[in-house]
């Protein structure tokens, strides 16, 4: 396997950045409406959890989830674990594309709606984290 040399600063730079987007997307889940993803959230989780979590609950604990790993991979804090927590999350917002075809596809499995595209743009932080991951 192949190795390139990636600057610390650079490695730094990538992790506040998913931290402030982690951060960002996880305090407009605190002010109902401001977030666009508040309902796909709420549906999700309540599919995830079969109905156990009320819906007012599940968001605020998804909004501190996401606010508390932005901040913890902003300060460098438990990085490893961070990440491990950061690739739950991920693969749990792939949930919908099987939960709700209806509103990722207008094509399955290729057409996305744009629903499907906020999805599937977490391949990106997920590649990012893999980057992350492999720090010393």
């Amino acid at each position: 396997m192949n190795t390139v040399d990636i600057s610390k600063t650079s490695l730094i730079f990538l992790r506040i950045s998913i931290g402030i987007i982690y951060i960002w997307f996880g305090l407009l889940k605190f002010f109902h409406g401001y977030s666009p993803a508040e309902d796909l959230a709420i549906n999700t989780i309540s599919r995830l959890t079969t109905n156990l979590i009320p819906e007012n609950i599940s968001i605020i604990l998804l909004a501190i989830w996401e606010c508390s790993v932005g901040l913890f991979l902003i300060l460098g804090i438990w990085r490893k674990q961070m990440l491990g927590i950061l690739m739950v999350h991920m693969i749990c917002t792939f949930t919908p594309l099987f939960f709700f075809p209806d509103l990722s596809f207008k094509i399955v499995p290729y057409g996305f709606t744009l629903v499907g595209q906020y999805i599937m743009k977490n391949i990106v932080i997920i590649g990012a984290a893999w980057v992350l991951w492999q720090e010393k």
